[in-house]
């Protein structure tokens, strides 16, 4: 059985004197209940202080885990300037690392091979990498969203393995349904999931496929979280805007408990 996992992304939201909130709302929304795995991803400059915070609220500490949006495929110390290493994360207290979000292969340029390098580092630091996977809306229109997917799954799959791939996580965001308001259906997406569980065993074996966490992402709120939980290879969700909101997290993350 695979623990539920549900990831807040804030992307480039927040501000020093709003985290002492968005914990508070944490604790009072998330109660004593367990059983889903939780893990915040605030802005670099914020994570020191937020996993201090976390530290220290009684309710929290147990509950959610520290993550950062995005590490260097460097492993070495050197001059990369405005590079942030996945050991440096580790030594503030962060346990996992988004890789390869969608935003940052389009704006950023980043490659199948940087983003597979980026996975390896934050395995090497200790850190449980979630990689993100997801077409266009041209590419699936073309036929071709498996292919793509496909593709970015397999440079990770050849770089670490499918025991490397399930010491991590891994996030299918369809890129024309992020942040649009317009999720794809919980069974296209269960489809996909499904795909990917496929390609994993093809490369490794089906017991190893069977413990890797397949995240959806992509417009999930409280309304309709629990139409993706409901299918069988949707292990939970990599959540953006509805993540700015811990009153909507928590919502998220209780739907995930009760199904």
């Amino acid at each position: 059985m695979r623990t539920p996992l549900v990831v807040a992304n804030w992307k480039m939201h927040g501000r020093a004197a709003t985290l002492d909130t968005y914990a508070s709302g944490l604790a009072v929304g998330l109660g004593e209940g367990h059983g889903v795995a939780c893990v915040v991803c605030p802005p670099a400059p914020y994570l020191t202080i937020f996993g201090a915070q976390l530290d220290a609220t009684v309710t929290l500490v147990d509950q959610v885990e520290l993550g950062a949006q995005d590490c260097s495929p460097e492993t070495a110390d050197g001059a990369y300037t405005g590079e942030i290493a996945a050991a440096m994360l580790a030594d503030v207290g962060c346990r996992w690392v988004i890789v390869g979000h969608s935003e940052r292969r389009q704006r950023r340029s980043e490659t199948d091979a940087v983003v597979a390098a980026k996975f390896e580092a934050a395995l090497e630091a200790g850190l449980a990498p979630i990689l993100c996977v997801g077409e266009t809306a041209e590419q699936r229109r073309a036929g071709r969203a498996e292919a793509n997917v496909g593709t970015q799954l397999a440079a990770v799959l050849e770089r670490v393995g499918g025991a490397g791939l399930a010491r991590g996580a891994v996030a299918y965001e369809p890129i024309w349904a992020i942040g649009s308001g317009d999720p794809a259906t919980p069974s296209a997406a269960e489809g996909m999931h499904r795909t990917l569980r496929e390609r994993i065993a093809a490369r490794s074996d089906g017991a190893v496929a069977d413990t890797v966490r397949i995240l959806y992402g992509g417009s999930v709120k409280p309304g309709n979280a629990a139409e993706f939980f409901s299918e069988p290879d949707i292990d939970g969700a990599l959540v953006g805007g509805a993540a700015l909101d811990p009153a909507d997290f928590c919502a998220i993350v209780a739907t995930a408990r009760a199904v």
